[in-house]
């Protein structure tokens, strides 16, 4: 199939409206369908701005966070509608890419 990877770059303690970032993004995924969808926590970034965001022992709120999705162009279509309608003011990256999944489901 083809589509996109979308890659949004925040930080742990963003919000956005009430939730944190990658679980309002998360919710958003949910909502479109989207089934493809991870959140990795980094250990260190450089942010807009060119500011340092990293872990730190006691505070988290800093720690750099991907959040990569793959999405039809459909999908992709209506995430950035809602985005951009929720003014979410978020840094991403989108690459044209071919997915699908190999070999047989797993047996439960």
């Amino acid at each position: 199939m083809m589509g996109y990877q979308v890659t949004f770059y925040s930080q742990q303690g963003r919000r956005i409206g009430h939730k944190p970032v990658q679980d309002w993004l998360m919710a958003l995924c949910r909502s479109l369908g989207i089934e493809g969808a991870t959140t990795v926590a980094g250990t260190e970034g450089i942010g807009r701005g060119g500011k340092v965001h990293s872990a730190h022992f006691f505070e988290l709120a800093d720690q750099p966070l991907e959040i990569t999705m793959a999405l039809t162009e459909a999908q992709c279509t209506s995430l950035f509608a809602l985005l951009q309608q929720q003014n979410a003011d978020l840094f991403y990256v989108k690459t044209a890419v071919e997915f699908g999944v190999v070999g047989a489901p797993r047996q439960a």
